[in-house]
């Protein structure tokens, strides 16, 4: 049996070499590889062999099928690569057409981002609880990003914040901070989507309730939980006699619907310069249970949503009269949520374009 199996490995061999197209490389792998090939026959007689013969019968064929399988694939990448020379050779080739799309088991429609999946789930939540969906520019005014939310120039809290100003016609000289010495521009790519907040209230005035999703930059040290550009849902309520008990409730309402079970959520005090007072709303981390992960920096818990009531000086940014109205706010952060959602260990999957990582959400 050995001798065949030799005889067989040098006929299939000495085809292989001849063989001319794809569909000959085919034809042969069925012939000497496939159910009913030739291999597959030899090993069916085994039966017949004795116990020591067996063995040394079975390691040979197992030898020949990974030679053969060898051989296949490497006349295989011959023949594409004759049949590419070839199309490059032809004069009618136009090397300036775009070639086919990459499919990657996608669907030819396509297939929605994780982000745009949770936005949108989370548009319909909010719009069932009477909120209006508000969009605002990502190039932003400082007034609107900054000095209207109770951040003055110098306030501290800019330091973390204030990164990407943009350079405009009615800039100055632009400093290596980037900020202009005559202080004439006025352009930043927002850090937080809270301007928005700003610019409902000056179109819409009291009582409102919006949300406002979109995404972020900030200057941010990109690890798995960290990236420079990210996404954001503020949030927004303006009325009569506004406390934190209708804060937290509304935030009870909104994890509960976004992870349909109740999730396990502590309040801490945090210094925020818009709200006062100012809340963390942390969530027990969904990936180790509380244990301590990468994701979580190992505290068991994940800095998911800060929030508190709107700073009177806010509301009269805003042009309305913190003696007369109260309001509270949050903002969301995005691409955590999608994160804990999905079970996405690494923040930078999301904007990397990878479509091995995007064809998980058809």
């Amino acid at each position: 049996m050995l001798d065949q199996l030799k005889e067989i490995e040098g006929r299939a061999l000495e085809q292989l070499s001849r063989a001319a197209s794809l569909e000959d490389l085919l034809a042969l792998e069925q012939g000497f590889l496939g159910k009913k090939g030739e291999l597959q026959l030899v090993l069916r007689g085994m039966g017949a062999l004795s116990k020591e013969e067996r063995p040394a019968v079975g390691a040979a064929a197992n030898e020949l099928k990974l030679r053969l399988e060898g051989a296949l694939a490497e006349r295989r990448s011959a023949l594409q690569a004759a049949a590419l020379a070839r199309e490059l050779a032809d004069p009618g080739f136009d090397p300036t057409l775009p070639g086919p799309a990459p499919r990657m088991g996608l669907p030819s429609a396509g297939a929605l981002h994780p982000m745009t999946l949770v936005v949108r789930e989370l548009e319909d939540i909010f719009s069932s609880m009477g909120y209006t969906i508000c969009d605002g520019p990502e190039v932003e005014l400082e007034h609107y990003n900054f000095n209207a939310l109770n951040i003055p120039q110098h306030h501290p809290a800019r330091d973390t914040q204030d990164t990407f100003f943009v350079r405009h016609p009615r800039a100055g000289k632009a400093q290596p901070s980037g900020r202009v010495a005559d202080g004439a521009s006025d352009l930043v790519l927002r850090t937080h989507t809270s301007p928005v907040q700003v610019r409902a209230m000056e179109r819409f005035g009291p009582p409102l309730r919006i949300v406002a999703p979109g995404r972020v930059f900030r200057c941010e040290q990109v690890d798995a939980s960290h990236e420079h550009t990210f996404y954001q849902m503020e949030g927004l309520v303006v009325d009569r006699e506004i406390s934190v008990a209708h804060l937290i409730h509304a935030m009870k309402t909104l994890l509960r619907e976004i992870f349909r079970r109740d999730v396990e959520v502590r309040l801490r005090p945090g210094y925020f310069p818009f709200v006062e007072p100012g809340f963390e709303l942390d969530a027990r981390c969904l990936f180790c249970g509380g244990s301590g992960c990468a994701v979580c920096k190992h505290s068991g818990w994940i800095e998911l949503l800060p929030c508190g009531l709107v700073h009177p000086q806010v509301l009269r940014a805003g042009g309305i009269d913190p003696e007369q109205w109260s309001g509270f706010a949050f903002g969301l952060g995005l691409s955590r949520l999608v994160m804990l959602r999905y079970g996405i260990r690494d923040i930078r999957l999301m904007t990397g374009g990878d479509l091995r990582f995007l064809q998980q959400f058809r």
